[in-house]
């Protein structure tokens, strides 16, 4: 089964171009079935293996109750469970197995929780407490702007490329989960403190700067492609001096530049769009955020509201 998660591993990043997080998350979840299947045989050797085919439905209802006994997020179990039928299908469709074990496995749903966003006020605070006096100022100020400008994810800013921003156009070029590519519109302060950045990111360049440090529109202080935690510590030590929202994250800024769309008028299909959701479902959640702004100015605007 081991050598089986490996060449499923390789089959994501190859011919499927899954995202690192997937595959690492999907690696995580297919080695704890493994170790779940051995300890299920009486086996505490992770150096021994399990064959595939003594996988049964059955031993994955059991994976799915003793995960739900450790208490595991709905979340993280569906994941774990989707990776297992993902897994199982490989196995079947390369003919590995002759039963497919995980076919009618469930996946729990959901629980759907109403993103964070912080107000606009917020946002202008946290921009303005960028100091714009040096290279590594000015480009936190375009992470910061771009994030809440185009609502990116934290993964597409990483891997982007200079060659992917047009000025001409105010747009940028988006690589998006499975390969799928978008072009998003930027405001013009974003594009302004991005072409701020750009004129002063050769200030960056180091000697471990290397052929795909130079194509990176964002880099570290050693000349290198920015990495996620970078941007992560940027985005919390600004919202920690202006926001007492719980979430500190880049993903909030994505959350708020939705809901301050919607919340201003534009369409929700053109929010997908934007967000680069497959589906329409994943961006009615905003919908939720957006009722709440209502019901407040209802509450406060109409004569009858409280009474």
């Amino acid at each position: 089964m081991k050598q089986l998660i490996g060449k499923y591993l390789k089959y994501l990043k190859i011919e499927k171009n899954a995202s690192k997080h997937t595959i690492v998350s999907y690696e995580t979840d297919l080695l704890q079935l493994h170790a779940f299947c051995l300890q299920n045989q009486n086996t505490f050797d992770d150096e021994k293996d399990v064959a595939i085919d003594e996988v049964t439905r059955y031993t994955l209802r059991l994976w799915m109750g003793d995960l739900a006994n450790k208490k595991l997020a709905r979340s993280s179990i569906a994941r774990k469970s989707a990776a297992a039928r993902s897994f199982f299908k490989y196995c079947f469709k390369r003919g590995y197995i002759t039963f497919n074990p995980a076919q009618f496995l469930i996946i729990p749903k959901k629980e759907k929780k109403i993103p964070q966003t912080i107000s606009i006020d917020d946002i202008d605070t946290i921009m303005n407490l960028v100091d714009m006096g040096s290279p590594r100022g000015i480009q936190e100020r375009a992470i910061l702007e771009l994030l809440y400008g185009t609502g990116i994810r934290l993964s597409e800013m990483v891997n982007l490329n200079v060659t992917d921003i047009d000025f001409r156009q105010n747009q940028v070029k988006i690589m998006g989960k499975g390969a799928k590519e978008r072009i998003v519109p930027m405001g013009k302060k974003a594009a302004d403190y991005l072409k701020l950045h750009l004129n002063n990111r050769n200030k960056f360049y180091a000697t471990t700067t290397d052929e795909n440090d130079y194509k990176s529109v964002f880099l570290t202080k050693k000349g290198k492609r920015i990495y996620p935690k970078a941007i992560q510590r940027i985005v919390k030590h600004f919202f920690s001096m202006a926001s007492e929202i719980t979430q500190k994250s880049p993903h909030v800024l994505r959350h708020s530049f939705a809901t301050h769309m919607l919340d201003r008028g534009a369409d929700i299909r053109v929010i997908k769009e934007f967000l680069g959701h497959a589906n329409l479902s994943a961006t009615q959640i905003y919908t939720h955020t957006s009722v709440e702004h209502l019901r407040k100015v209802y509450e406060k605007a109409h004569p009858r509201a409280k009474s």
